[in-house]
């Protein structure tokens, strides 16, 4: 199994949720209504900046884009 640094996995969360936002038509401030997240977390995390996004927080972003937790981390 290929270990991935928490960075790239962060990179690879945020490339995720920008690639299921757009394919739903959403845009960030969709997102926060549908997470109840600050706007500017999801934007750390798209951006990669959040190195470790809280799974809770996860969560929230999986379900509001209709996703499992592991296609977004994946």
């Amino acid at each position: 199994m290929k270990k991935v640094s928490k960075k790239k996995s962060a990179s690879k969360i945020g490339a995720n949720v920008k690639k299921f936002k757009k394919e739903k038509g959403f845009s960030k401030s969709d997102l926060v209504r549908k997470t109840g997240l600050d706007y500017h977390t999801i934007a750390k995390i798209e951006r990669g900046v959040t190195p470790d996004p809280r799974i809770g927080t996860v969560v929230k972003i999986a379900l509001a884009l209709e996703k499992t937790v592991e296609q977004l981390v994946n």
